[in-house]
């Protein structure tokens, strides 16, 4: 007999039944689901395999921890399908036959329930003469545009909704077209943008200067008055490129600037501070991210998510003694990493090649979700130094918490294939970590080369009965959402935040106290703030899209990517309502779900 439903709303349930349910094992309920992936993860054990499918089915149960939206469709099912919710690509050669072996990778990536992320830097600019053919090149975006064929492609075949992110490097010659390639909402639909923005350029933005525009000259020879510049390209040691031109730095940035005012999009990705702050800056070469920016990788690289539910951790919910339970949360983290770990050895892979680059790293992406709900529930306004202070306990508990575990399965079962004890524990994030922590990694080793991220969890999240998604402020109290039946058909359903509805199921018709607030309360600013608290303790990076009303002045836009810069943000992803992207704001039946930075785009 199972026990009675978890579901206190008919949307998670069917969202379950569309999405997590193994009808091929015959699942009654999410509780046969939870025990389905326990036993799963718990199999590759080399002992003691019935008390850690207990283990890992006790912080399941009660959605205490949700693991990514492919752990729970996917461990236990025969079918062919991935564990792992998203990849980056390889380095796209610039050939024919280098850019559709790209593609055909992606294809094969994205039929198992991948999402793709690619760096499309290295194709050689619109009009530049292609190497070998004699032929006059394209330029990446064109290219792009092929990718966005097959996605919908695969998706037609009834493959899980995917999504891919496309990078470009700031000093690409063909950056404008990518910075506008989405300015009329209809173009490369399948994709997140975002340009990788270095250093050098926000320093000649500062001082007002002029940017080049460059490309490697690769075998072919400079002419005797053309101007070289020294660049590292495609994950590479720095070689000589073309300066092809030079534009202002300013005027590229106010291009950015706004498309992504227009648009909300392309993104900004603050390249040169995430590879600095790379676990393994020793051995890899970060390239692009995921599709929704939590987790940069190398060519060929994976990332394995799973999120602690907060909201199920707080005690006396509402009442001067509300508190969060930390003690449980890290010993959640501690089962959970072992947990994730698990995936790696347990998963298919797509390609040959993401297995080589995923176990040589193990790295793992545990964050929270339901943060702006937990903090209703503990009486602290998202805006508030109490909340934020909050919010910094309890992601370093994650974060401290996972380190000591996979210190500890080091010890067991061995470090990951790439560490190196004296450079990694160099490492910019390592060497903030509490002593006790690094010595553990010097002496025993560590299990993964990262450990924290925090995700966008919107599937996962309505599945746990609507909690907040992620890091994000509540949208809504209340609104419908579009969700696909398990028969495909497309249904409108009431949808209800988590907090407000414990707070009316516990004091029916009482006023609601100041802290429940939604993203339209909060202001750009406070949601930036809470971002840089929690990006203290997060090794790999933060999905978070900080939403702007429709009426924010341009220049006050502005100012929020240089103070993402100043808080020392990994990027910084914007959304206003506006008519390209949808009125996310507006009293409007349902959240848009097309666009990338949407309730419906989520990592899975």
């Amino acid at each position: 007999m199972n026990p009675p439903s978890p579901f206190l709303s008919d949307v998670s349930a069917r969202l379950w039944d569309a999405k997590y349910r193994l009808r091929e094992a015959g699942e009654q309920s999410i509780h046969e689901s939870w025990r389905r992936v326990a036993k799963a993860l718990a199999s590759v054990e080399p002992a003691h395999q019935d008390l850690w499918e207990t283990r890992f089915h006790g912080i399941l149960a009660d959605f205490r921890f949700l693991p990514g939206g492919r752990i729970l469709a996917g461990a236990g099912n025969p079918r062919k399908v991935t564990l792992f919710n998203c990849f980056v690509m390889g380095v796209i050669e610039d050939s024919l036959d280098g850019i559709f072996d790209g593609l055909k990778e992606g294809a094969l990536t994205m039929q198992q329930g991948g999402g793709v992320g690619y760096d499309f830097s290295t194709l050689r600019p619109f009009g530049m003469q292609a190497r070998g053919a004699g032929a006059i090149a394209s330029g990446p975006v064109s290219f792009m545009g092929i990718w966005d064929a097959m996605c919908a492609t695969i998706l037609s075949t009834g493959a899980r909704r995917g999504a891919m992110m496309a990078t470009l490097r700031c000093d690409h010659p063909d950056i404008e077209a990518f910075i506008d390639a989405k300015r009329h909402g209809e173009a490369l639909r399948h994709f997140n943008l975002s340009v990788l923005v270095s250093d050098a350029f926000m320093a000649a933005l500062q001082a007002d200067g002029d940017w080049p525009l460059v490309f490697p000259l690769g075998s072919e020879p400079a002419a005797p008055d053309e101007e070289i510049a020294m660049r590292a390209w495609g994950g590479h040691p720095p070689e000589p490129c073309r300066v092809l031109r030079r534009v202002p730095a300013r005027a590229l940035w106010e291009r950015i600037m706004g498309a992504t005012y227009e648009a909300a999009e392309p993104g900004v990705i603050f390249i040169d501070r995430v590879r600095r702050a790379n676990n393994l800056w020793y051995a890899e070469k970060l390239i692009s991210t995921n599709p929704c920016g939590e987790v940069p990788l190398p060519a060929y690289g994976a990332c394995d998510l799973g999120s602690v539910n907060l909201p199920r951790f707080v005690e006396a919910p509402f009442t001067p003694e509300a508190r969060l339970d930390l003690q449980a949360i890290a010993a959640t983290v501690e089962v959970a990493t072992r947990m994730l770990d698990n995936v790696y050895d347990l998963s298919r892979f797509p390609l040959p090649r993401q297995r080589e680059a995923a176990q040589a790293s193990r790295r793992l992406g545990l964050g929270v979700t339901g943060l702006a709900d937990a903090l209703i529930m503990l009486g602290l306004r998202y805006d508030s130094e109490a909340a934020r202070a909050a919010a910094d306990t309890v992601m370093k508990t994650v974060c401290h918490s996972a380190y000591r575990a996979s210190i500890q399965l080091a010890k067991e079962k061995g470090p990951f294939p790439q560490f190196v004890a004296s450079e990694h524990t160099q490492g910019e994030f390592i060497a903030r970590l509490p002593e006790d922590i690094v010595d553990g990694i010097w002496h025993r080793g560590i299990r993964n080369s990262h450990l924290t991220a925090i995700a966008p969890t919107g599937t996962v999240s309505l599945l746990a009965d609507n909690v907040s998604s992620g890091l994000e402020p509540v949208f809504r109290f209340e609104y419908q959402r579009r969700m696909h039946r398990a028969d495909g058909a497309l249904e409108t359903l009431p949808v209800m935040d988590y907090a407000y509805r414990l707070f009316q199921q516990r004091t029916p018709g009482d006023a609601l106290p100041a802290a429940f607030v939604t993203v339209a309360d909060v202001s750009p600013h406070a949601q930036l703030a809470m971002q840089a608290v929690l990006q203290r303790h997060v090794d790999n990076a933060v999905s978070k899209t900080v939403t702007v009303p429709a009426d924010y002045p341009f220049e006050d836009f502005v100012s929020l990517y240089w103070e993402a810069y100043r808080l020392d943000l990994k990027g910084c992803t914007t959304f206003r309502s506006n008519p390209v992207t949808g009125a996310v704001l507006m009293e409007e039946p349902t959240p848009p779900e097309s666009h990338c930075c949407s309730l419906a785009r989520e990592a899975d």
